[in-house]
């Protein structure tokens, strides 16, 4: 997640290394660095240049520099002005109204449908809500199916009206449908386009009038850069929707969407779409995605996913096996579900600060840990509760098994047996310790 942008503006900053003050020499040639940095990551040139002339009036005008180095101060500047540039603080979803109505909008192929999936889940998972998806898409083939699909994988139903071609009519009897059948929030899927053309802008404008949604959410690719902050601008010039939606942000090396939308249209980033998942949305924090940015992790988030997966009677249950030395191979296939449950692995090393950094170069695959899956499934249960058993014949044909190196094999076991022996050590912290572990062993070679 915008790689190429959070590498240039590190050289940007090594300019200042090695200086003990901050000059208006040193501070233009970092700041030039930055401004090419963010029209590289696809910045509109306007809003790169204000960014710039803002961070060098601070900069210049700081008297306090005894605590900070000029390096630091300057990364402290960037990180400050990148957080008010995408936003500020949080915004949340307004959830007023009996039942909620959110109107998504959208272009083609943005991630509309997939993304009403997702809110719709996090809306059941995370606030206790009972969602109803609406298919008000009635030009795109398979449309339809896809959103029943979606609304299938998450256990949402979905409302739809075969053969009738009218939009505002669909969304006005979903909404009927969800008072008479106790559903408190309405997720109307409406279609898009290629491109934002009249016809479309009207039929959505007359679905956006006939409900009044309490929130209207534009979605967007934020792959697709500053095409996407002037089609946010089309929108909202029709619209004036509440929020922005980034989808298929974790593909995103830039980040010119992110970074601009906010000063385009004046309204908040609300949700991001952080993979294919349909618990890969995360609402969005312009703090903890500036720190990001400049390679500072975002550990709040981090803990905050590994606290989602965290089950306290799970972790006294492992705590007692622990104590008793039981701690076997499918206790430890248990962590690994919790720490893939918490998202794909490339974005959750983003979380640690440094770790981006230091991996730049490295490829994390999402199925990080599947050599090691595959060398458990390999075993009999009697060998997974008790790897104690595992001589070199049952090495063999684990190996064969599971397509892996007698080496890879042995790799595993001596890593568990390290980890079971710290998790004896550190039993005071019962489960809570284990997915801090779990880093070291995704890194098995292939």
């Amino acid at each position: 997640m915008f790689d190429n942008l959070s590498e240039k503006l590190d050289k940007a900053f090594h300019i200042l290394k090695g200086h003990g003050k901050i000059t208006e020499v040193n501070v233009a040639d970092t700041l030039k660095e930055v401004r090419r940095a963010l029209l590289d990551a696809d910045v509109n040139f306007k809003i790169a240049k204000d960014f710039t002339t803002k961070v060098k009036e601070k900069a210049i005008g700081e008297n306090v520099l005894t605590t900070l180095q000029p390096g630091q101060l300057m990364v402290k500047l960037v990180k400050d002005e990148l957080t008010e540039l995408m936003g500020g603080d949080a915004t949340g979803i307004n959830l007023s109204g009996n039942p909620t109505v959110i109107l998504m909008s959208g272009l083609q192929g943005s991630g509309k449908t997939t993304f009403s999936g997702k809110l719709a889940n996090y809306l059941k998972t995370k606030k206790n809500k009972k969602p109803l998806l609406v298919a008000c898409d009635i030009y795109r083939p398979a449309a339809i199916n896809q959103l029943h699909v979606v609304g299938g994988q998450i256990g949402v139903e979905v409302y739809s009206e075969e053969g009738n071609r009218n939009p505002v009519e669909i969304a006005q009897n979903a909404i009927k449908h969800a008072k008479a059948n106790g559903f408190n929030v309405v997720i109307v899927d409406t279609a898009g386009r290629l491109a934002v053309d009249e016809e479309m802008m009207n039929e959505i404008a007359n679905v956006h009038k006939a409900i009044q949604p309490q929130e209207t959410l534009f979605v967007v690719d934020a792959m697709t850069g500053q095409d996407a902050v002037n089609t946010a601008k089309a929108f909202n010039d029709r619209l004036n929707f509440d929020g922005v939606i980034l989808t298929k942000l974790d593909g995103d090396t830039r980040g010119g969407a992110a970074i601009s939308i906010k000063s385009v249209v004046d309204k908040p980033i609300k949700f991001i779409g952080t993979g294919e998942k349909m618990e890969a949305i995360d609402v969005f924090y312009p703090n903890r995605m500036s720190e990001r940015i400049l390679g500072m992790g975002d550990v709040v988030s981090l803990v905050e996913r590994a606290q989602e997966q965290y089950d306290e009677e799970e972790a006294r249950k492992l705590q007692k096996k622990i104590a008793k030395n039981e701690f076997g191979f499918d206790d430890f296939l248990t962590q690994i579900q919790q720490v893939k449950k918490m998202g794909n692995m490339k974005d959750l090393v983003g979380m640690i600060p440094g770790a981006g950094k230091a991996l730049k170069d490295v490829e994390i695959e999402d199925d990080a840990f599947k050599h090691i899956e595959a060398i458990i499934h390999s075993m009999t249960p009697q060998e997974r509760s008790k790897p104690a058993l595992l001589d070199a014949k049952r090495k063999n044909r684990i190996s064969k098994g599971s397509g892996t190196s007698i080496q890879q094999v042995n790799q595993l076991l001596k890593q568990f047996d390290q980890m079971s022996k710290m998790m004896k050590m550190m039993q005071g912290g019962g489960g809570k310790n284990l997915m801090r572990m779990m880093g070291g062993m995704k890194g098995m070679k292939p």
